[in-house]
């Protein structure tokens, strides 16, 4: 019996202490130019500044149709890292060196993320793809959320 209170006490406490954590997160964004010919560019981005989005919000209802009066300008982060990728492609088509030196300078950050306390928590991606004769255009965009006990 003793030994049973004594692993629910352990047990609770672990459980009490995982919910009391908190978390800093902090986003990395890699846009990859998909432009035939080697025309677009290709950046990694990550801010350096925070904002707070509640002074960006507005809370509507039918009756109030008020709307937050910030400027947009106040919501820009001037403040960020950009580290210059290589194009998918160039003028013979598609480039796998770009593509693994992209790797390469992704990974490097990825590693002095973890190196800095951070963990990788979640990868979303999307891709706006050329849509025909008309549309010469295209990004790939991955974003990589990491996070930290604070």
């Amino acid at each position: 019996m003793k030994k049973l209170l004594i692993t629910f006490l352990i047990v609770f406490g672990c459980i009490a202490e995982s919910m009391a954590q908190t978390y800093e997160y902090q986003i990395v964004t890699v846009i990859e130019s998909i432009v035939p010919n080697g025309l677009g560019r290709s950046r990694m981005i990550s801010a350096n500044e925070t904002r707070d989005f509640a002074e960006f919000t507005t809370t509507r209802s039918e009756e109030d149709d008020s709307r937050n009066k910030s400027d947009r300008s106040e919501i820009r982060v001037k403040g960020f890292d950009e580290t210059k990728l290589l194009n998918f492609y160039n003028l013979g088509g598609i480039r796998f060196q770009n593509i693994a030196a992209n790797d390469a300078l992704v990974m490097s950050k990825l590693n002095s993320m973890a190196e800095q306390g951070w963990e990788l928590a979640f990868i979303n991606s999307g891709v706006e793809s050329d849509g025909g004769k008309e549309d010469g255009n295209g990004i790939f965009v991955t974003r990589y959320t990491f996070k930290r006990q604070k």
